[in-house]
């Protein structure tokens, strides 16, 4: 059931991460023993999933689609958080439920397309971008832009790979820039701040443009081999903040070189494209258009995490996927990839259906 090369690739990857994060967290070990334990879970919810069929994916889609909108409603009263309320403590669970519409909104658009005739129409369009919104709105407004963005992403890369002409994604990207006004005047005022420090980092060099300035000096300080394991100066002085998450890529940059870097590219373009493979050989539409945006999202958050630490893009709390500390985001991402795999160890099953 499982694709032992995407799944070699992706316990090397963690491996790598694991080594980083020891580093990264100034040789502590509990961290690194809790991302393991996580990484663990997270395996073992990838083999379940990749044994399902994706037939049942398929039947209850709606379902987990409105579970993860009711989830979302729950957040808005009863979330918590510091500084933003993004997290539902159930008592015996707490966790972030826009992690569940990173697969349910995909989920929920291949199913609708599956239903239509495609390449889809304009009806089909305006119904796919109310699917994408409501969840969209709702993770902006815990404040967590980056997700958002994100989950709606993923859910844009089904419509897309659902045969969207290149007249229609111009004519929407040019719309989207039109209306990049009217967002700057929803946005909060932090996220207007990043937006400005993304432009000047220099102009706040001690306050907000500390972690970005601080960023590319790790990134620059590490040359073509790097500084040797655990010798980021940058982060052992506690000159570069969420050096284990969001910034980890720096830490690695400083340790590893452009080699390093290089070698964790190598290991990520290794995944998308068998991710796209295993897409194309799907016997069905909602197989397809799920597997291949799956896909497509993990190379967005890969680029989103490298244009963050390199400055080349605003800073939105994009985690560097397999590499980053954290629980969630490392459980609903190698999620997906049971998804993927079950996809395409199904295949033939599913023509009875």
């Amino acid at each position: 059931m499982l694709d032992l090369p995407l799944v070699g690739a992706l316990v090397a990857t963690a491996c790598f991460g694991l080594v980083v994060l020891y580093g990264a967290s100034g040789e502590d070990s509990g961290t690194v023993i809790r991302q393991a334990v996580r990484l663990a879970m997270g395996l073992t919810a990838m083999t379940v999933i990749a044994c399902i069929s994706p037939h049942l994916f398929r039947v209850w889609a709606p379902a987990f689609y409105a579970l993860g909108i009711v989830l979302l409603v729950m957040v808005a009263f009863l979330g918590e958080g510091r500084g933003a309320q993004r997290w539902l403590d159930l008592g015996f669970l707490r966790f972030q439920p826009s992690e569940i519409l990173k697969l349910s909104l995909p989920m929920m658009l291949a199913w609708y397309m599956h239903r239509s005739s495609l390449p889809p129409g304009w009806r089909q369009l305006l119904v796919s971008l109310v699917i994408v919104a409501v969840p969209a709105v709702l993770i902006a407004r815990q404040p967590d832009l980056g997700t958002a963005m994100l989950v709606a992403t993923s859910g844009l890369f089904v419509v897309f790979l659902a045969g969207l002409s290149w007249r229609l994604i111009s004519f929407f990207c040019v719309s989207a820039m039109a209306l990049a006004p009217v967002l700057w005047h929803f946005m909060h005022d932090y996220q207007r701040g990043r937006v400005l420090t993304f432009l000047n980092p220099e102009s706040d060099p001690l306050g907000s443009g500390w972690n970005i300035i601080q960023s590319k000096i790790a990134v620059g300080s590490g040359g073509l081999f790097g500084k040797g394991w655990m010798n980021s100066t940058q982060a052992h002085l506690e000159f570069l903040p969420e050096r284990s998450t969001d910034f980890v890529l720096a830490v690695l940059a400083e340790e590893f070189g452009l080699l390093g870097v290089l070698l964790l590219f190598a290991l990520y373009l290794y995944i998308i494209g068998r991710c796209l493979w295993l897409a194309g050989q799907a016997k069905d539409s909602f197989s397809r258009l799920l597997a291949g945006a799956l896909g497509l999202t993990f190379f967005v958050y890969v680029m989103v995490n490298a244009g963050m630490i390199s400055g080349l893009l605003p800073v939105v709390g994009v985690p560097l996927p397999l590499i980053s500390y954290g629980g969630t985001s490392l459980i609903s991402l190698l999620t997906s990839f049971g998804l993927i795999m079950s996809v395409y160890s199904h295949r033939r099953l599913l023509n009875r259906y």
